[in-house]
């Protein structure tokens, strides 16, 4: 068993998730036939976007705020490969946090269910004028309100 990116807060509401299913393209393999490297974080982004859009918590969403939220850290872990037309089910974990920041895990798994790559992201939220805030915008405090509640579905 793996070590969990995030450790578990203790009273914090569970963790949201959602997948999506994606197919492996051409462009996206090397000269060894495997998933580049690079892909990854593409990969990633896909299952964050859903989770975001399906959650109001989107790129849309903390536009329209004047939110930016920049990547701060990513780790990939690769445990096996992907080829081309491999099915994969890419699943965004967003994991419960007080804080200004927006903390997700990401599992990728093949048509067998086998893990084939895990990571994690951390972004920051910052005003207008690039500086880290201290506490949730009130958009995003108002959606930890509802994920405190269990309001979220």
């Amino acid at each position: 068993m793996r070590k969990p990116y995030f450790p578990p807060i203790n009273g914090a509401p569970a963790a949201l998730r959602l997948t999506v299913q994606r197919r492996v393209r051409f462009e996206e393999v090397d000269s060894m036939g495997i998933v580049w490297h690079g892909c990854y974080p593409s990969y990633f982004e896909d299952a964050r976007v859903a989770l975001g859009h399906r959650y109001g918590i989107g790129y849309s969403d903390f536009i329209r705020e004047r939110i930016p939220v920049p990547v701060r850290q990513m780790q990939i872990d690769y445990l096996g490969p992907l080829r081309f037309e491999d099915d994969m089910d890419i699943t965004a974990v967003l994991h419960w946090s007080d804080a200004a920041r927006i903390n997700f895990e990401y599992e990728i798994r093949n048509a067998h269910g086998q893990f084939v790559c895990t990571g994690c992201t951390v972004q920051m939220m910052l005003d207008c004028n690039l500086n880290v805030l201290l506490t949730p915008p009130p958009f995003f405090a108002e959606f930890l309100q509802k994920w405190k509640r269990g309001e979220l579905a």
